[in-house]
């Protein structure tokens, strides 16, 4: 039948124990209220994780380019990009896939339905998703230390005018200079 057509068939529980594993990496009650809370107004974390995990999971099925699934999967790594995961952490879920679908077809591997061809074949386009994965956090992560150091920067700027330090200077423009120099006029021979 073809491994490709059996994940197919499967799909919808492949989603289902994958969406399971992920939450298991969170803890205590936040897993047991992404499992339990079926309103994606009451759970948007939950709600958006699993439409991703099963759109991701098709287009991975169905040979989606890279520029293709980018989109799909960026949501849940956006998510735990902004929660308290370490990077590996925050992409190890799309590993889970792996042991996710070995389980699922169980029966199909002992079988001989699916050649070990066909899984190795899988397993590298999963390694491949992991890697889409983990640009996308690091995309994110340079995107939450911009603003952080933006910030930052408006912050000490602003503390620097109230103090007195920091000064616009027409024909120089916003510089830190000696509070002294700006107000004796001496900034010319600096």
């Amino acid at each position: 039948m073809g491994l490709e057509k059996i994940l197919g068939l499967k799909q919808s529980e492949i989603t289902k124990a994958w969406f399971d594993q992920v939450v298991k990496t969170y803890h205590g009650d936040s897993s047991h209220f992404l499992l339990d809370v079926k309103d994606p107004f009451s759970n948007p974390v939950g709600a958006t994780t699993f439409k991703a995990l099963g759109e991701v999971f098709e287009a991975l099925i169905s040979g989606k380019t890279r520029s293709e699934i980018i989109p799909l999967l960026d949501p849940p790594i956006r998510i735990r990009a902004v929660q308290e995961f370490s990077p590996s952490q925050a992409v190890s879920f799309v590993f889970f896939l792996k042991n996710v679908v070995r389980h699922c077809l169980e029966k199909e591997i002992k079988n001989t339905e699916i050649s070990e061809k066909e899984l190795s074949n899988f397993d590298d386009k999963v390694d491949g998703l992991s890697l889409i994965a983990f640009d996308i956090y690091m995309g994110c992560r340079e995107q939450i230390f911009k603003f952080r150091a933006e910030h930052v920067k408006s912050r000490t700027l602003k503390l620097l005018e109230k103090a007195d330090i920091l000064c616009e200077v027409p024909e120089v423009g916003t510089e830190i200079i000696p509070h002294n120099v700006y107000k004796n006029g001496g900034f010319e021979n600096t």
